[in-house]
This record gives C-alpha cells, sequence and structure tokens, in this order.
C-alpha cells in the first residue's frame, strides 16, 4: 500500500488551529473551526468538511473508506468524539466520547448522545431528528421543537470560538480557495 499524501484544503475563513493532526486529502469548508488535538485522517478516501462545522479537542474523524467521506454544514462535533461515518447531513451533534462507526450514514439534525456506540452490523441510514442515547443506544425521534434556538446557539458558540481560539493558539492558514 502507497504511503498516504497530505493534501489539505483549508477556506480562508475556516479557524483550524496549528496543533491539529491531519493525514491524506482533506477539504475544510468556510466558517468551520477545529479546535487543538483534534484528528482527522484520510485513510482510504478523501474527506469533505462543510461549513461553520465545529470539531472540538480529541475529536477524531475517520475516513476508512474509498468513497469520499462528506460532513455536511452546521455539525458539532464534541470533545473525545470519534466519526467513521461515510456521510452526514446538516446539524448533526456528535456528544463527548460518542462512537459513529463507519456502516452507518446520519441524515440532518440528529443527535448521537454523550458515551453512545453506533455499530450497527450492516449498513445503515439514520432518519431525520433520530437521536441516540443511553448505555443500550435505544433511539427515538426529536420533534424538532427548537431547532431554530439550537442553530442560533451554534451561530453564537462558533462566533466566540472565532474570536478566542485565535488569541491563544496559532492557525493554520488557508489557501484563499
Amino acid at each position: 500500500m502507497p504511503p498516504i499524501r497530505d493534501k489539505y484544503t483549508i477556506h480562508s475563513k475556516a479557524v483550524v488551529c496549528q496543533d491539529v493532526e491531519l493525514k491524506g486529502d482533506i477539504t475544510i469548508g468556510a466558517g468551520t473551526i477545529v479546535h487543538p488535538k483534534a484528528t482527522i485522517f484520510a485513510i482510504a478516501g478523501p474527506i469533505v468538511i462543510g461549513s461553520n462545522n465545529i470539531i472540538e479537542e480529541g475529536a477524531i474523524i475517520v475516513n476508512r473508506r474509498k468513497e469520499v467521506m462528506r460532513i455536511g454544514d452546521d455539525n458539532l462535533f464534541e470533545i473525545g468524539c470519534r466519526v467513521e461515518s461515510p456521510s452526514l447531513g446538516n446539524f448533526n451533534t456528535i456528544s463527548t466520547r460518542a462512537r459513529v462507526h463507519h456502516t452507518v450514514r446520519l441524515s440532518s439534525f440528529c443527535v448521537v448522545g454523550a458515551g453512545c456506540l453506533v455499530v450497527p452490523t450492516e449498513d445503515e441510514l439514520l432518519d431525520d431528528y433520530t437521536v441516540i442515547y443511553g448505555p443500550a443506544a435505544e433511539r427515538r425521534k426529536w420533534t424538532g421543537r427548537g431547532k431554530v434556538q439550537e442553530a442560533d446557539l451554534r451561530r453564537k458558540h462558533a462566533e466566540y470560538l472565532r474570536e478566542m481560539l485565535p488569541k491563544f493558539n496559532r492557525l493554520r492558514r488557508g489557501d484563499g480557495t
């Protein structure tokens, strides 16, 4: 197997800290924030991250499939989560220490609760508004009530991070695309 060639495309409006571990073919969209100590590995295929995502400390995003891993817009990857899902829609939340296996595809407005392990034996697509919670990774549907407030809160969170992260961390510069 040939070695992984590193190729990053970081949008000029993205905030990516210097001590983020990037390996492989990775594209980071406008307004996306990547905290220090996050890890993004494109082992087999490329990773395309949309705009306004927040990837917190210790989050690990890995693409082990040959196909392109597509991450939509406005997703939140909390501290210590691990995501290998080949596709994520928009406005998803992967909570602290949650793990999403490469056989799962997330639609939009899904929430994977803290510490949940989502590992189905065959490929699965989670419908919009699916919430996974508890030690047994139980599932239910969210009504969508409060999604406007959630979006506003996430926007304010991103605004705060765009202001504060550069004050205390060195940043990787975008290539102006």
